[in-house]
Formats: structure tokens, sequence, C-alpha cells
């Protein structure tokens, strides 16, 4: 139901998406409804005043019903979806004046961390952002395929090994909104959500300081330790950040596999710079 009450412009238009569609359908539906009770009880063996014509088999005007209302049904449904489709584009960015925030969303076994590279820090299972402020996200996966959602801000999306989606994001008020994994991914699935938190400007660069401040830095041997699967795994946060460290996980599945943190440790592996392996 928090689909019905979104916090943010692509949430809000996804509602209105939704909302049509069952409009639209309601039209053959709640017909369909009232005519399996009209006729049950006009037709009822009691009811000695019915017409009964037992050779009655065709009725055109019915059939120009039973095919014309389903045929625009489906037009004007394939026309909202086609134009709302590319108007929700989640790759699009969202039109403002102000810059938007970007963020790097890596699923692992069953976590999610959050990269701010402008800011140089990172967390696990919170996501921190600005009210009002537009939200852009390059996700991919450490594991198998997850799905990528924040029910009242909308629009999932998909993480996969080796690849890169983007989504953009905003939310329109403050508050603590629900993020998860919609895709099964083993034993830990269950715990793979996390905080999206909405505040001010302010509380914002306040939340950046503090995390700044944390004495945890996330390098090759962190991300080794939480690429282990756990579940149930506590809010954390990293400063400094190795940089490149989105790329370096998307690029060690595309070389070709091997041991991912040996592969990030050779030159050309971080900075998201392509490896190209050593002749033998």
């Amino acid at each position: 139901m928090v689909l019905l009450n979104p916090k943010g412009p692509i949430g809000d238009a996804e509602r209105t998406v939704i909302l049509v569609a069952i409009a639209l359908m309601l039209i053959v539906v709640i017909p369909v409804f009232i005519m399996a009770f009209w006729f049950t009880y006009k037709y009822r063996a009691s009811n000695t005043s019915a017409t009964y014509r037992p050779k009655w088999s065709y009725s055109g005007k019915i059939d120009l019903v039973v095919w014309l209302v389903p045929v625009a049904i489906v037009t004007a449904l394939g026309i909202m979806t086609w134009t709302q489709t590319h108007r929700l584009n989640p790759y699009s960015p969202i039109v403002s004046d102000i810059t938007p925030v970007n963020i790097e969303a890596v699923s692992l076994d069953w976590k999610w961390m959050f990269i701010y590279p402008d800011y140089n820090v990172a967390t696990i299972n919170q996501l921190v952002f600005p009210v009002k402020v537009p939200l852009s996200f390059r996700i991919t996966s450490n594991t198998v395929m997850t799905s990528f959602f924040i029910p009242q801000l909308g629009s999932q999306i998909y993480a996969m090994a080796g690849m890169q989606t983007k989504l953009n994001l905003m939310a329109d008020e403050s508050g603590i909104y629900y993020g998860q994994n919609q895709q099964l991914s083993g034993r830990g699935f269950s715990d793979m959500r996390f905080e999206a938190i909405a505040t001010s400007r302010e509380k914002f660069e306040e939340w950046i300081q503090k995390t700044r401040q944390t004495s945890q830095k996330l390098d090759f041997a962190g991300f080794a330790e939480l690429e282990k699967p756990s579940e149930g795994f506590p809010v954390t946060y990293f400063s400094p950040v190795k940089p490149g460290l989105f790329d370096d996980i998307i690029e060690k599945y595309r070389s070709g596999g091997g041991n991912p943190l040996a592969w990030m440790a050779k030159p050309g592996g971080a900075q998201g710079k392509s490896y190209v392996p050593e002749e033998k």
C-alpha cells in the first residue's frame, strides 16, 4: 500500500499510472459483476415473467460492445504505457536547478553498500540524502541479481554483477522510507533492507561531517570483509573510501573471473580502468 502513498515526483507519477490502469480495467470488471448478479436474479427458475428464448444465439449490438470496449481499453492502456515508460525512464535525470547528489549502490550478500563519491564516505544499510534534491544513482551487484527499490520514491530497478544501471529519484518530504531488495537472492534475502532517510540540506551536511570522522576506512581489506555473506548486518559508516571502488567492483566481473581483490590490486585495476591480463 505504500505505493499509493508516494513521497517523491517519480513515485507520484507511477501512482497515477497505477490508478488510471485500474480505473480503465474496472470499466469491464464492474459491469461483469453487476450483470452476474442481475442475470442470476432475473432469469431464476421462479421468475415466470422472464422472457424465454431458447433459440436465441446472436446479437450484433452485444457483439459490437464486446469487441469495441476492450479494444478502446487496450488502446488507452497501450498509449499510456508507451508515453509514461519513456517519460519515467529511470536513466533520465530529474529536471532541477539543484546539483544532484551522486550515490553508488552495491548489493552484497545480504546487505546494501552506498558510496558517496563526492564526499568520500560510504555506509552499509543506511541511505541518507537531502530532501527536494535530485539523487543520481549508479547501481551494481557484487553477488547474484538483486533489485533496488524504495517504494515511496518509485522505480524498482535491477542490479547485476559486471553491469551498471542508473536511477534518478527525489524526495519531496522529509522522513524515513523503507528500502529493500525485491529479488530473491538466497538465505539472507529477508534481511536485505535499509532505511532511506530524507532530511534537510543542513542536517545532511552535518551527517556527512559526522560520517567523515569515523575510524573505519573502506579499502581492499575492508571490502573483503564486507563481501562475506552475513545476515542482519548493522548500519556501518566508512571514511575514507578507496577511489574508484564502484568501478572496480564492476570491472572484476568483466575481467573473466579470478580473485576479485587480486585483480583490484593490479596496476590498472583501480579507478575503473580496464585491466589487460599479463601475457603468459
